[in-house]
């Protein structure tokens, strides 16, 4: 069995439906959700539904029995919160005795200074200590991630940040969901480390200019002093956790922590990744 983990989000359900695309029998998969009745559509499909409850460990060890190879998808919280989560998750993995154990970090984990990247160390040094076979998917920064401020952006005329002219390589979410997908079925992966990034490095400024193309309005990038951006941050609602999270991301990308550009991406994918506009050209003209 493949047990993919987080199946009822984005990364997760992609991940599934890109196994069975590669001929993997839905018999042979299970999503390991949080809340088994929103899986209906994976379930649809014939893939086994099982509950896998980060906070309640004692759901993890029904949910990876008989499992081969585990997908281990980073939850979303504070770092505090995925550290347990994911040692947890570690521990249910072995006690399970799965032959392979894929994580997603993050990419350069051991080096990036990212304040959420520690949480992925910490996970990455559980996985080691396990004595589990595993394979580590460090995924760069997803297309994704920038929409819901380029949507307001495009609404405002002003994209704020703290990136300054650093720059980002992005790539979409369902391409590291394609890529976990093919390393899932691949045999040659125990001990593997891939580092995956989209194929172009973009700066806020270039994102801006290219929603600003897509819509056809005016969007310009605002760069700010971190707390300026905070506090622009904490006026839209954002939650405390989430505000020093962006704000930690952007002045850190103003250092290039997230410029790094690979090739295994597409090697993987067989494919180009997706760049940004695509993502944005997509949702921006929804």
């Amino acid at each position: 069995m493949i047990v993919i983990t987080g199946a009822n989000g984005g990364l997760g359900n992609g991940v599934v439906r890109g196994l069975l695309a590669r001929g993997v029998p839905a018999g042979e998969l299970v999503a390991a959700v949080r809340t088994p009745a929103k899986a209906a559509d994976l379930a649809a499909l014939g893939v086994t539904v099982r509950e896998a409850d980060y906070d309640r460990p004692e759901t993890l060890g029904p949910a990876f029995a008989d499992a081969r190879r585990l997908l281990l998808v980073s939850s979303v919280g504070t770092e505090e919160t995925r550290v347990r989560q994911h040692l947890a998750a570690v521990e249910a993995a072995r006690v399970a005795g799965v032959e392979l154990l894929a994580y997603t970090s993050v990419v350069n984990a051991d080096t990036n200074p990212l304040a959420l990247a520690e949480a992925h160390r910490a996970t990455e040094r559980a996985i080691a200590a396990s004595g589990l076979p595993s394979v580590l998917l460090r995924n760069g920064w997803y297309n994704e991630n920038h929409l819901t401020r380029l949507s307001t952006a495009v609404a405002t005329g002003e994209l704020p940040g703290s990136a300054g002219e650093g720059r980002i390589a992005f790539a979409a979410r369902a391409d590291y969901a394609e890529a976990a997908a093919e390393v899932l079925t691949l045999d040659d992966q125990a001990g593997r480390v891939h580092e995956l990034t989209g194929p172009t490095a973009w700066s806020l400024a270039e994102l801006a200019a290219e929603a600003a193309r897509i819509t056809g309005r005016p969007v310009a990038y605002r760069d700010l002093p971190g707390e300026r951006f905070a506090e622009a941050l904490r006026g839209a609602g954002l939650p405390e956790f989430v505000v020093e999270l962006l704000v930690d991301v952007d002045l850190r990308v103003a250092g290039g922590v997230l410029e790094t550009v690979t090739d295994e991406l597409p090697k993987l994918l067989g494919r180009p990744a997706t760049p940004p506009s695509a993502t944005l050209a997509e949702a921006l003209r929804a």
